[in-house]
């Protein structure tokens, strides 16, 4: 979901939004947000659900399986089971350690941005749903189960941790990671992991239903645009 204008660059790398400051109580914050999460699923999944299962067997034509799971740090600390359409050959992890001992300018770019622009992990059909972000799908269990948010930071995983935490990151734990997001309609592959710490401590500040509603509008739009990788 990769949309970048001049104005979202400029506070990638100019942003300096305390993490540390006193976050103000809010109605929404402690308990809006999570009963707009589920009125809104349910009044998305009767028309997502069909999707999902078209793109499973889809996906599955290649012999693999349909979903993929992986380990992510959620609100708290909390690492949780996240969900996705398989996007990439089943052994992407051992490739990405081939390619990166293989290739420095490959192990620097996912040293600095932790993906690769050009992927060759990446199948046929993973191609199309991750140009239009439809891999993400699935992460709508994640919202039922209360792991995660429709809007929020991205989440990362355990392994990234000590980055984040590095950049002296903060918010992120204290909000349910997001299926869309501030990193995820602005930055997302454009701008280094380090500045996502910028993104979540900006929409920490900011969080309010309006924002929510403006960012899965944008969301709409990139999907639409098919901007994402």
């Amino acid at each position: 979901m990769t949309y970048v204008s001049k104005s979202n660059q400029d506070f990638a790398s100019t942003t300096n939004v305390s993490s540390a400051a006193p976050v103000k109580f809010s109605l929404y914050r402690s308990l809006g947000k999570r009963t707009f999460d589920i009125l809104f699923l349910l009044l998305v999944i009767p028309m997502v659900l069909p999707v999902i299962l078209i793109l499973a067997g889809l996906v599955k034509l290649d012999g693999g399986p349909a979903f993929y799971a992986q380990r992510r740090v959620g609100r708290n600390g909390k690492v949780f089971q996240f969900y996705k359409l398989r996007s990439m050959h089943i052994n992407a992890d051992e490739l990405l350690v081939k390619l990166c001992r293989e290739n420095p300018e490959i192990a620097e770019e996912w040293q600095t941005y932790q993906k690769l622009r050009h992927d060759p992990r990446v199948t046929k059909i993973g191609h199309f749903i991750r140009k239009t972000s439809l891999d993400e799908l699935p992460q709508l269990l994640n919202i039922f189960k209360g792991d995660m948010s429709f809007v929020g930071p991205r989440p990362f995983l355990p392994a990234q941790q000590v980055m984040y935490e590095a950049a002296k990151g903060e918010a992120y734990f204290r909000l349910r990671p997001g299926l869309t997001g501030v990193w995820q309609v602005s930055g997302r592959g454009e701008s280094s992991f380090v500045a996502r710490v910028r993104y979540d401590n900006l929409y920490d500040r900011k969080l309010s239903l309006l924002a929510d509603l403006a960012l899965i509008l944008r969301t709409v739009t990139v999907v639409l645009k098919s901007t994402g990788h």
